[in-house]
């Protein structure tokens, strides 16, 4: 069956006719194909570049229900792709493949030096086995890993959070991957793991709150993404008014959310790619679905609103290897009444999402 949409192309500002047969688009002009949008504004299908579904609490098993959950409630909210950088396990294949689920970008379980992550969670093994072990994940996960570059240590008033992988190490990490033709996302909070990640020419930091601002144009002449994820860290000021916790965790926390926002809109101006993750994991804390809110939470932060929407539509497509709304590319398409640009809100109220040539909604 073929399908007919109309309406301004983002971000071209174009008004089309798309065509869709199957899982492609084409221009040309197909007799008896159903209009299914007409009017409005069409945007590549939305990314959410760091979600986590399948299982909802630290060291809880891989779970395919809630996959098979988690990527519907994706999808529901026009997300047609999804970059997984860590989960429980690795991914089964149907997981990326199922009709009516996005298309996902996995990383395999998280790769993290031993005692620093998670309780059971990820793949913990010696520093020196670090690089090889990566490879490994890269390779059979389709390209990615992701690798913890700090994490907390110790209890109460001694807890902190800092390096867990040496520098040397990490940028060995990144070499092995990188000659395998893989990619390595880093998780880093911490100065010294943001500041290892990017010597090192990690293809994405994730997180980054504490990452020094001299860094940014490194980041941005070598292709270093930031993904800050700061939907997750919002409720971080109201988490410490409830529960301020011990030293120097709190002031930790406190000085890293209040400059998360100014560090990702000085990304943005260096030239650094900055793309919407929700570090989403299940549960009421952290639903799967809200691409929507980062995207509002990094235009807040400064980022203008077209390269925030941009980062979670098509420029995160194009950095994971997938076109826009072009001659003979994937089927992926989300329609508004009007411009979301101008109206980020409406992110959240999609008049028609289309997934692989099927009309979802």
């Amino acid at each position: 069956m073929a399908f007919h949409l109309r309406g301004i192309v983002v971000p071209d500002d174009e008004e089309r006719d798309l065509y869709v047969v199957g899982d492609r688009i084409t221009f040309e002009p197909l007799t008896r194909a159903e209009t299914v949008v007409d009017g409005g504004w069409l945007l590549p299908g939305l990314v959410d570049v760091h979600t986590h579904p399948g299982a909802e609490h630290p060291g809880d098993p891989l779970d395919e229900a809630l996959l098979r959950q988690h990527g519907s409630q994706h999808r529901d909210a026009g997300v047609t792709l999804l970059r997984v950088p860590g989960s429980a396990a690795r991914l089964p294949a149907w997981f990326g493949q199922d009709d009516l689920l996005p298309r996902v970008d996995g990383a395999g379980p998280w790769l993290a030096a031993e005692g620093r992550f998670f309780p059971g969670w990820g793949r913990q093994v010696e520093l020196a086995a670090l690089p090889g072990v990566a490879v490994e994940e890269a390779e059979a996960s389709g390209g990615w890993c992701k690798v913890i570059a700090d994490w907390s240590v110790g209890e109460g008033a001694e807890r902190r959070y800092g390096p867990s992988v040496p520098p040397a190490v990490l940028a060995e990490v990144v070499r092995q991957v990188h000659a395998a033709g893989g990619r390595v996302a880093v998780h880093s909070q911490h100065g010294e793991g943001c500041a290892a990640a990017v010597a090192a020419g990690a293809d994405s930091l994730e997180h980054g709150m504490h990452l020094a601002t001299e860094l940014l144009d490194t980041m941005a002449r070598q292709g270093t993404a930031l993904v800050p994820t700061l939907v997750a860290f919002a409720g971080t000021p109201q988490q410490l008014a409830e529960h301020p916790g011990p030293e120097p965790m709190r002031s930790w926390k406190a000085s890293g959310w209040a400059r998360h926002p100014g560090l990702v809109r000085a990304a943005h101006e260096a030239g650094v790619t900055v793309l919407a993750g929700t570090d989403s994991l299940g549960g009421p804390d952290a639903p799967h679905g809200q691409v929507a809110q980062e995207i509002g939470w990094l235009a807040r932060a400064g980022v203008p609103a077209e390269a925030a929407l941009g980062g979670g539509s098509w420029i995160a497509r194009r950095w994971l290897g997938l076109p826009g709304l072009e001659e003979g590319a994937p089927a992926d398409v989300v329609a508004y009444r009007a411009d979301p640009r101008r109206e980020l809100a409406l992110l959240e109220e999609p008049s028609r999402v289309m997934l692989r040539g099927r009309v979802i909604r």
